[in-house]
């Protein structure tokens, strides 16, 4: 997937201000208060990788697209089409994959069954950036990647910093709420060209439960 002006995909990247890390107990504290104010269960999406486990609060009520095409492509719910082979697929995307681009203070990206940065699921959605919704003012936060508006598909990222330049430009779409140490240490782990790690982190696999 080609990148949003930046040479190996996803988010372009900018010297990210300075921002204080808020702890993971105070977010799930904020994102609680607010599902308590719905009516309908807030999924979690536990991302388990070979670097440990980090939980992600999903936000249906301002991504609800976006929230239903991660769930589908993590539970194997929706239907995708391979760029290895071609081949339609039905079992879940993203066990096996990789965070093939990490920057330090900036961020981790992965979802792609390719592991390049250029593949996706066949397939391209609509960005959800309503007003009023979530803005790029703190880390942990789960987002879409793309190349342009509209060109929404597999690939992902996680924010290690305030970012505020994507606002309006990428999906936010989720929280994490546990786990945030196991998003430093990936941020933080050895990468050669194309910010790439030198050793893979895989994900095994995305357990989404109410």
């Amino acid at each position: 997937m080609p990148p949003s002006g930046d040479p190996e995909g996803g988010p372009r990247r900018s010297a990210p201000p300075g921002s204080s890390i808020d702890s993971a107990a105070s977010r799930t504290e904020a994102i609680d208060e607010s599902q308590e104010k719905g009516k309908e269960p807030v999924p979690d999406a536990t991302i388990h990788t070979n670097k440990g486990s980090f939980t992600v609060r999903l936000m249906p009520d301002h991504a609800p697209m976006t929230v239903e095409n991660f769930v589908g492509l993590a539970t194997g719910a929706r239907e995708w089409d391979d760029p290895r082979d071609g081949q339609k697929k039905s079992a879940a995307l993203y066990p096996g994959t990789i965070f093939h681009r990490v920057i330090p203070g900036f961020m981790l990206q992965g979802g792609d069954p390719t592991g390049t940065g250029m593949g996706g699921p066949g397939y391209q959605f609509e960005d959800e950036v309503p007003p009023g919704g979530p803005s790029f003012d703190k880390p942990g936060l789960l987002a879409m990647a793309n190349s342009g508006p509209g060109t929404n598909g597999s690939q992902f990222f996680v924010t290690v910093a305030a970012t505020p330049w994507l606002d309006g430009r990428h999906t936010i779409f989720g929280e994490v709420t546990e786990g945030y140490e196991v998003v430093e240490a990936i941020a933080g782990v050895a990468t050669g060209p194309q910010d790439r790690p030198v050793d893979d982190v895989v994900i095994d696999r995305i357990e989404v439960s109410d």
